[in-house]
């Protein structure tokens, strides 16, 4: 399949693998790229630019395809080495970053100099116009579906997508609720030039996390995800647990006098315990609502097959079978 999104990459599919915490390491993004799609690794959950240089070079002997590094801008007084985690990334040549998080254009004239393509992630039309403007080559837009940071406009991909086609210029794949060949062709239908999948990949044998995290995924429903932490303008969607109901019972005890400190214990340094451990009770953590729609847990390989095996039944079967002949 040929869009502007697989052209801007050097991929065959139009599928990115999103940036996720202690999930982005190499293995996964090496099986993402070998099968065809846009594989990202997880730039700070490595924890000083030394070691993302490792992981990046890790990645080089899994893949010769394109891969890049997600880098996450934090609102945070202690911001992590930038300028040196930019230059991991340089120096290993990749060329492809996804940002998120805060706006990277304190950071656009290194990329642009080295020529690295950057893919923002936006949650609203605004933000992904600000992305354009910038200089971003393509932008991934997240509907409220999506696992992790939804924003705050509350705003479902069926009219997300549609609004962002009819403003940019620029090439945009949906992320949030994509999971298989429907989400693929429902995003392109709808203006995007691919779909950016997080959840759906946790849940693939190569996918380096804890066996208790790929079973709850399977094991979840649709209804089991929760919002938190909207008081605090910060809102995160996650897979509901035990301290994911003590984090939301502290919420509504304290109601506009919440602060950060109140819920620390639910939601700091938990990745580490989910993802590694498999203490699936150890904290909130980042999950869409699309493990309502997934089922199994294949090899990356045969979930992107699948995917593009199906999508293209989808449009010249299903979807051109809905069309009247033309009289002659």
């Amino acid at each position: 399949m040929k869009t502007r999104i697989t052209e801007l990459f050097g991929i065959r599919h139009p599928i990115i693998q999103g940036g996720m915490h202690y999930v982005g390491f190499a293995e996964l993004a090496a099986a993402v790229s070998n099968a065809g799609g846009l594989g990202l690794i997880t730039g700070l959950t490595q924890k000083t630019p030394e070691l993302l240089a490792k992981e990046i070079r890790r990645c080089r002997e899994m893949t010769d395809q394109p891969f890049g590094v997600n880098l996450t801008f934090l609102p945070t007084l202690a911001s992590p080495p930038y300028p040196e985690y930019i230059a991991a990334i340089v120096e290993g040549g990749v060329r492809i970053v996804e940002t998120a998080g805060r706006s990277p254009e304190a950071y656009m004239p290194a990329f642009k100099k080295f020529g690295i393509k950057v893919i923002h992630k936006c949650t609203s039309v605004r933000h992904a116009l600000k992305a354009e403007a910038i200089g971003c080559d393509a932008v991934s837009v997240d509907g409220f579906e999506c696992g992790g940071h939804p924003g705050e406009d509350d705003m479902p991909n069926m009219i997300l997508l549609p609004r962002a086609a009819e403003e940019l210029k620029i090439p945009f794949v949906a992320s949030g609720g994509m999971a298989d060949a429907r989400s693929l062709v429902a995003a392109l239908a709808l203006g995007a030039e691919g779909m950016n999948m997080g959840t759906r990949f946790v849940a693939t044998q190569e996918a380096p996390v804890h066996q208790n995290v790929k079973d709850a995924i399977v094991a979840a429903t649709e209804l089991d995800t929760r919002l938190v932490m909207r008081g605090l303008r910060n809102t995160e969607r996650v897979l509901t647990n035990s301290s994911v109901e003590e984090l939301i019972q502290i919420e509504k005890e304290k109601g506009a006098n919440l602060k950060f400190d109140d819920i620390m214990e639910q939601v700091a340094g938990v990745y580490p315990r989910v993802m590694v451990e498999g203490k699936m009770d150890a904290g909130a953590w980042s999950c869409g609502m699309v493990v309502g729609l997934i089922n199994d847990i294949p090899t990356v390989q045969e979930l992107i097959d699948r995917i593009m095996g199906e999508a293209e039944q989808l449009i010249t079967a299903r979807l051109a079978g809905f069309l009247e002949p033309v009289a002659a």
